[in-house]
């Protein structure tokens, strides 16, 4: 689900604003940087948290998953790709029951991801796979 935010830009620069973005969900954040476009985080999710992605500097390649099976998913799923880039004020949902990788397509990019549940609050709840389950990366 895709979360779009407005953009305004005047003489004293620019500004991006989420207005439809409910925070009131949100139980922790973290920032992740990539130095370089090599790096691929993937394949990760959960059964019951929910997860908003951000960029706000540089792009990210980010694809998403929804699992038929939490133990021994398919290999044929539908692989979803969103383009977040810090230019364009959008965020990404993902819901449980997805996996999701990224990457950056640019150096020195940075994402921000939000949380549902604090870190340690919801054990076995992560779901993991292999980066190349599903497809190749470059």
């Amino acid at each position: 689900m895709i979360i779009n935010g407005n953009k305004f830009v005047d003489h004293r620069g620019e500004l991006h604003s989420f207005n439809e973005f409910d925070l009131s969900e949100i139980k922790r954040m973290y920032t992740v940087f990539h130095p370089d476009t090599n790096t691929i985080r993937a394949w990760q999710g959960h059964k019951i948290e929910r997860r908003w992605f951000y960029c706000v500097k540089g792009s990210f390649e980010v694809r998403t998953i929804e699992l038929d099976c939490m133990e021994n998913p398919s290999i044929d799923l539908d692989v979803k790709k969103t383009i977040l880039e810090e230019k364009t004020p959008m965020i990404l949902k993902i819901q449980p029951g997805f996996v999701n990788g990224f990457r950056a397509l640019e150096k020195n990019s940075t994402l921000i991801s939000f949380s549902d549940y604090k870190f340690g609050e919801n054990h076995d709840d992560e779901i993991r796979f292999d980066v190349d389950k599903w497809i190749r990366w470059h």
